[in-house]
């Protein structure tokens, strides 16, 4: 991954608060030029600094009421890949993570409702070979979401 310098941290600092901010606010805030900005935000893009800019859409508005997160255990942690693949193909699984602790891996999924997460954990999930037993844990409420802070000093 490619340094980052401290007018790159203030950049992802204030991007980070609000992606939508116009580059020339930024570059007012940096003291650069607008150009600058424009540059610096397309090099931290291309090396995988920033690796998203979008709209989050509340799940909900789309009529999917629950968010659950499932423990997956496999037969062979090597079949991460192969599940991951079939995995991919669900579009309500919307995070997958290999992890360390009880589970092989750990996924985030929404679903409308319950007979709809019952199909997609008994049908979909459990149907993918390798998959040897699952453990669903409900979210109730998201009470916190953010991104990782940057911290930098600030420029003269």
């Amino acid at each position: 991954m490619e340094k980052i310098d401290n007018l790159d941290k203030k950049i992802l600092s204030i991007l980070s608060k609000n992606a939508r901010i116009p580059f020339k606010d930024v570059a007012a805030d940096c003291g650069v030029s607008r150009a600058a900005i424009h540059q610096r935000v397309q090099r931290l893009i291309d090396s995988d600094v920033i690796t998203g800019s979008g709209f989050d859409v509340n799940p909900k508005s789309l009529g999917y009421s629950t968010c659950t997160y499932v423990g997956i255990n496999l037969e062979r942690g090597s079949m991460y890949k192969d599940v991951v693949k079939r995995l991919d193909l669900i579009p309500e699984v919307v995070e997958c993570h290999f992890t360390t602790g009880p589970y092989t891996m750990m996924v985030k999924l929404y679903a409308r409702d319950n007979e709809q997460l019952m199909h997609l954990i008994n049908e979909q999930l459990q149907g993918i070979p390798g998959v040897v037993a699952t453990e669903t844990l409900i979210s109730l409420e998201q009470s916190i979401k953010r991104e990782i802070p940057v911290h930098f000093e600030e420029l003269d």
